[in-house]
């Protein structure tokens, strides 16, 4: 379909992404989205909407600038609790799982629903193959509960705007009359590139370091779904079985900061993430900031 109105093939996508399809919100809503996801994580949990306590949303952009998605969401939910945004790019699941952790060691809450919903097809310039072939729509959920699941966190954050932005205009006042226009997704692919693989080694790295352990500790590496070539890359480094790093870039396309939790909810579905497994989540975005997690999974951190 895109090489009807691209300079593009399958096979040039396949080989350089890994993306063989994508789905995108057309008659549906990134609202609607979102609310699927988060009652989905909420059935699977067996919690009752009263018994949320926080709500993050992870989300880079959206029709709505105020208010917040969380917002938007909580009412249809059903819940009755505080909510807030956070835009982490790519990274913000796990920047909201972290927030979560802390939020649960420090406050008086026991569980936490995190909603990352993410609509990209929307700030790409579908006249740039570069960009409109990577991204797909989606969103994901997670409820974090009180508990012993999670290990440790790594985030970082640098300013290397140049290489990756998309620019929204804001509204013109009687003191700044100059029209700004919006500037669909940049990116500067190769540059890119070699941020989220040493990035993303860093943090994992780090992490494994800082708690005794090897990457042969590790029974499930969840990287974030952007590039299939990234992935290989971050797993060469580590010397780790193809196994050991599953992915689903090749349904979904890179579906931003939702694409962990996609990728943790389908392999939950399929009786492949097994109770007391040890993950390692990584995941990069603009800005450029990055943010792995090692936890180890139980029907407490879902």
């Amino acid at each position: 379909m895109l090489a009807g109105f691209l300079d593009t093939s399958d096979e040039w996508i396949v080989t350089r992404t890994g993306i063989h399809t994508r789905r995108l919100l057309s008659g549906e809503t990134l609202r609607e989205l979102a609310l699927k996801a988060a009652r989905a994580a909420m059935d699977a949990s067996g919690l009752r909407p009263q018994d949320i306590d926080y709500l993050i949303c992870s989300n880079v952009a959206n029709s709505y600038v105020s208010p917040s998605l969380g917002s938007i969401i909580l009412g249809p939910l059903g819940c009755c609790c505080p909510t807030f945004d956070m835009n982490g790019a790519c990274a913000g699941l796990v920047y909201a799982l972290d927030v979560a952790d802390a939020f649960l060691k420090s406050k008086d809450v026991k569980n936490i629903l995190v909603v990352a919903a993410e609509q990209p097809s929307r700030f790409c310039n579908w006249h740039d193959r570069a960009t409109s072939v990577l991204f797909g729509d989606g969103a994901s959920a997670l409820v974090v509960t009180r508990g012993e699941g999670f290990f440790d966190f790594r985030l970082t954050g640098n300013t290397h705007t140049d290489v990756m932005y998309y620019k929204r205009a804001m509204e013109p006042t009687p003191y700044d009359c100059v029209k700004e226009p919006t500037t669909p997704l940049v990116m500067e692919g190769r540059e890119v590139f070699r941020l989220a693989v040493e990035a993303s080694i860093q943090d994992v790295d780090t992490l494994l370091e800082r708690n005794g352990m090897k990457g042969s500790d590790i029974d499930l590496f969840l990287l974030h779904q952007a590039n299939m070539r990234i992935i290989e890359c971050i797993r060469e480094h580590l010397e780790q079985p193809r196994e050991k790093f599953p992915t689903n870039i090749q349904k979904y396309g890179n579906t931003s900061s939702a694409s962990i939790g996609i990728l943790i909810d389908e392999l939950s579905r399929a009786g492949e993430l097994k109770d007391g497994a040890t993950l390692m989540l990584s995941a990069f975005g603009g800005g450029f900031v990055t943010g792995a997690a090692l936890l180890k999974w139980s029907s407490i951190t879902y």
